[in-house]
C-alpha cells in the first residue's frame, strides 16, 4: 500500500510513538486523524502538521466517541485506509501487594484501555475499510496495533499490562484471518524500551541503565524507528498476522 494520498488513524498520536507515526505519515503525503485525550498536546501536533492532521478527542474504549472521530475523518478527508492502534496506559501493581490483591478495577481499567480499546477501534475502523476498493494487489486497508515485549517478558509489577498487551498479540492472527478475503491486513508491533514520554520523566541515570541493557544497540528506542516499522507494514503487502518485536534483541528480567 502506498502512504501517499491514503488516510489513517493514529491513536493515541498525540505524543510519543503515535506523534512520530503521524508525521511520518504526513510527510510522505499521507493524511492523518489523531485521536487522543489531551486537547493540548492533540491541538499542537494538528498545529504542527498542518492541513494533512485533524485532532479528535476521543476515548478509544466509547463506541460512541470513536465512531464520532471516524464521521469527522471521512468528512476531512473522504475515506480510510490505515489504522494505527498506540493508545494505551501502564498501572503497575503486583497481583498481592503489601496492601493487599491488586483492586479489580485497577486490573480492569488497564485491560479495557489497552485490549479492548484496540479492539473496539479496530472493528468499528474496519467497517469503513471494507468499503475501498481494492488496489491492484487486492488490498483494501491496513491495521496496526501495539503491544509490548511485556506481553511475552512481562515484569514483577505488570502483570495487568502484560494480560492487556499479551491479548493484542492473541488477536493478531485471528483478526488477520477475519479479513484475508476482504484485502485487510492486520500486524502488531511490540516494543521495547523506547523513549516515550512516560519514560522521559525518569532521571537521566535511570534511562542510561535502562538503555545499556538493550544488548544492541544498547540505547532506549527512539519513536521514529517505531514509525519506520509502521511505514515498513504499510508498504509490504506479504506482511500480515504477525507480531513483530522492536526491541533491540532485549529479553526482560524479573525485574
Amino acid at each position: 500500500m502506498d502512504v501517499k494520498g491514503s488516510v489513517a488513524i493514529v491513536t493515541g498520536g498525540a505524543s510519543g510513538l503515535g506523534l512520530a507515526t503521524a508525521r511520518a505519515l504526513v510527510s510522505l503525503g499521507g493524511r492523518v486523524t489523531i485521536l487522543d485525550m489531551v486537547d493540548e498536546a492533540g491541538k499542537k501536533a494538528e498545529a504542527e502538521l498542518g492541513k494533512s492532521v485533524i485532532y479528535c478527542k476521543a476515548d478509544v474504549t466509547s463506541e460512541e466517541e470513536v465512531s464520532a472521530a471516524l464521521q469527522a475523518t471521512l468528512k476531512a478527508f473522504g475515506g480510510l485506509h490505515i489504522v494505527v492502534n498506540c493508545a494505551g496506559i501502564g498501572i503497575p501493581g503486583k497481583t498481592v501487594g503489601k496492601e493487599g490483591p491488586m483492586p479489580l478495577n485497577q486490573f480492569s481499567k488497564v485491560v479495557q484501555v489497552n485490549l479492548i480499546g484496540t479492539f473496539n477501534v479496530s472493528r468499528l475502523a474496519a467497517v469503513e475499510l471494507l468499503k475501498n476498493t481494492p488496489n491492484a494487489g487486492g488490498e483494501r486497508g491496513v491495521i496496526i496495533n501495539t503491544a509490548s515485549i511485556a506481553a511475552w517478558e512481562g515484569q514483577i509489577g505488570q502483570v495487568a499490562y502484560s494480560a492487556s498487551k499479551g491479548g493484542v498479540v492473541g488477536m493478531t492472527l485471528p483478526m488477520a484471518r477475519d479479513f484475508a478475503k476482504d484485502g485487510i491486513r492486520v500486524l502488531t508491533i511490540a516494543p521495547g524500551i523506547m523513549e516515550t514520554p512516560m519514560l522521559a520523566g525518569l532521571p537521566q541515570k535511570v534511562q542510561e541503565s535502562l538503555g545499556a541493557q538493550v544488548p544492541f544497540p544498547s540505547r532506549l528506542g527512539r519513536p521514529d524507528e517505531y514509525a519506520d516499522m509502521v511505514l515498513t507494514i504499510i508498504r509490504n503487502s506479504y506482511l500480515n498476522g504477525s507480531s513483530i518485536r522492536l526491541d533491540g534483541a532485549l529479553r526482560m528480567s524479573p525485574r
